[in-house]
């Protein structure tokens, strides 16, 4: 590892009214490396998580969860980190 700090993203996959709105995906990377891993995790249901991608269009919110890359590239640069280029 670079000694870059880990970051992680938990999202939601399933609506509210799903029986499987528990299982959600989890994201983890460095930003230095590149290096990243994704799983499905259990969140529980009353836990409420942050969306970082809720001021996005929805055309560009479908864009960035359908690659896990571009969605780790963009929650880089909203951190401020500035990082080019994808895993």
């Amino acid at each position: 590892m670079c000694r870059e700090p880990l970051r992680s993203y938990q999202y939601r996959f399933h609506p509210p009214e799903s029986s499987m709105f528990e299982r959600c995906i989890g994201l983890a990377w460095c930003s230095g490396c590149r290096i990243y891993d994704g799983n499905m995790v259990h969140v529980p249901r009353r836990r409420v998580l942050v969306d970082a991608l809720a001021s996005l269009p929805a055309h560009e919110r479908d864009r960035l969860l359908r690659k896990e890359a571009a969605l780790i590239d963009h929650l880089d640069r909203a951190a401020g980190v500035g990082v080019a280029g994808s895993a």
